[in-house]
């Protein structure tokens, strides 16, 4: 079989909002910026987000369909068929399971051959939805007929959804990949962005990334760090993430009950993730359920000593480089926190060292994208 150059591939998500799977889209994409090879285009079923823009300014079409909810699935899906029919790509990728459903079964009706669902969680329970719930159901049933592959990335993620009723013989694990070198600390970044937030320049600052929900925890974060913060003045806590402000009146109230809520930051959703990082010391990962999380190999780029809950595959990619705990534990979390924050600076820096080392190592952007060509190439 002759193979067919530019190979297309549109993908298919719910929204361009700052989040793991998007964050991972955009730098999928943004891999073969200078290579002929591939050409991409992104089809969001609600809006163009934060990201999309970014994209559009390197040369990449993002359509948004407008989805507001399930009530516009109907027309959605019509749309996106009729979008599909017009670019005629060759590959369709597919992000979680809104998508999954809605983009596999497109394709399946334009007689595509070539469609990739994506897999991006560890656990069912936290937060899920009856609809969530029905859909993900679904989607075990679609998955014996309608994707040509399913991408999970985490082994962690690959079982559970196995033990759900999907295919196992469609199923391979492609863990996220990340580029050091575009995605790296950097100095100036740290002190405009310190000097903006006016923190001390002796101040230790804990972050987390990640948007509000219950499966990230953020009370259990707020909580431990009222702990590991109570008798160190000079520790200030960063969270980055949509609704992440004070206008989130739950988790205002509960940084007011710490005592000490001038030390709490909340910079709500930001594009500048890298800057963000930069300006911290020390990084948190307090999820309650995650795949292959995003932010925490981001945090290892920066070079950040982490703390991290031992969800998904947090615990094989941070390696020895930093801590794990168990979920669910303020106690714990707390103690981990007081851990690293008692650590030596050089110490805390020679983990960080460590950290983006493991990265540069075994989990290169370079990596994944190669796992991705082989399953867009049309196989003879």
């Amino acid at each position: 079989m002759t193979t067919r150059y530019p190979v297309r591939i549109a993908h298919v998500i719910v929204g361009l909002d700052v989040g793991g799977a998007e964050r991972f889209l955009v730098r999928l994409v943004e891999a073969h910026k200078n290579n002929p090879g591939f050409e991409h285009r992104v089809i969001s079923l609600t809006t163009k987000g934060v990201l999309g823009p970014g994209l559009e300014k390197i040369g990449i079409p993002v359509t948004a369909l407008g989805m507001r909810n399930i009530a516009d699935a109907p027309s959605v899906y019509l749309r996106l068929v009729n979008a599909l029919r017009a670019d005629k790509p060759d590959v369709l990728q597919c992000w979680m399971y809104y998508a999954d459903l809605l983009g596999g079964l497109a394709g399946r009706q334009l007689g595509m051959k070539t469609i990739l669902w994506g897999i991006r969680n560890s656990h069912f329970e936290s937060g899920g939805t009856r609809l969530k719930r029905l859909i993900r159901k679904t989607c075990a049933w679609l998955s014996h007929v309608v994707p040509s592959s399913i991408v999970c990335v985490a082994e962690s993620a690959r079982a559970v959804h196995e033990a759900a009723g999907y295919d196992n013989t469609r199923m391979q694990v492609i863990h996220n990949g990340y580029d050091p070198e575009s995605f790296q600390y950097s100095d100036m970044a740290r002190q405009s962005l310190r000097r903006e937030l006016t923190v001390p320049d002796d101040a230790i600052v804990i972050g987390s990334v990640g948007r509000y929900s219950a499966a990230k925890d953020h009370a259990s974060f707020v909580k431990a760090a009222a702990i590991a913060g109570r008798d160190r003045s000079n520790t200030y806590f960063l969270l980055v993430g949509r609704e992440l402000t004070a206008a989130n009146e739950t988790l205002q109230n509960l940084i007011d009950a710490t005592g000490f809520p001038e030390r709490f930051i909340l910079l709500g959703e930001r594009p500048d993730i890298a800057a963000c990082m930069s300006a911290m010391d020390i990084f948190c990962l307090h999820s309650r359920t995650e795949g292959f999380p995003n932010v925490l190999g981001e945090a290892m780029c920066i070079g950040l000593p982490c703390v991290t809950t031992d969800v998904g595959d947090a615990s094989v990619l941070l390696g020895r480089t930093g801590l794990v705990i168990r979920k669910d534990s303020v106690p714990e979390l707390a103690a981990g926190l007081s851990s690293m924050l008692h650590k030596p600076g050089t110490e805390r820096e020679a983990l960080g060292v460590l950290a983006r080392r493991r990265i540069e190592e075994n989990f290169t952007l370079a990596h994944a994208v190669e796992k991705f060509e082989m399953l867009y190439r049309p196989q003879a």
